[in-house]
């Protein structure tokens, strides 16, 4: 139930909207009960979902590199919040490595490779560009 006080041209009105169906309201207006049909369907107002579509990593690159560290990037230009690793840490698939803001939005990376970490080459606070290496591991 939505409860409404409105003032026109001096007089206190209080509304009680018990049910809205469509066209079809049924309200209480100073005590008195009506039930009534509009001219047009009023929408209600939903907040919007947002949703967040995958990050675009070019991995057919990645992929290809056989020899020398796995160089992790950064797939978006922001500012580095926090890092998971340390150089010399054995990281696994899936580990957190590190987070970054990007479009007022927190995002983790994680390790796509298994392997050692040989550098981390930015630090917290730092702003990185698109496809920047932020750590190089070795596989």
């Amino acid at each position: 139930m939505k409860n409404f006080s409105f003032k026109i041209r001096g007089h206190k009105y209080d509304v009680d909207v018990y049910n809205q169906d469509g066209k079809t309201i049924d309200l209480e207006i100073n005590g008195s009960k009506y039930h009534i049909e509009l001219e047009h369907e009023i929408k209600t107002k939903k907040t919007p979902t947002l949703v967040r579509q995958a990050v675009k990593t070019n991995k057919s690159i990645q992929q290809n590199v056989t020899s020398g560290p796995h160089k992790v990037q950064c797939p978006l230009p922001g500012n580095i919040v926090a890092l998971h690793v340390k150089e010399g840490d054995t990281v696994k698939v899936g580990d957190k490595l590190f987070v970054y803001e990007a479009m007022k939005m927190e995002n983790v990376l994680e390790a796509e490779k298994a392997g050692t970490v040989a550098k981390v080459l930015a630090n917290v606070g730092d702003a990185v560009l698109q496809d920047q290496v932020i750590i190089e591991i070795n596989l």
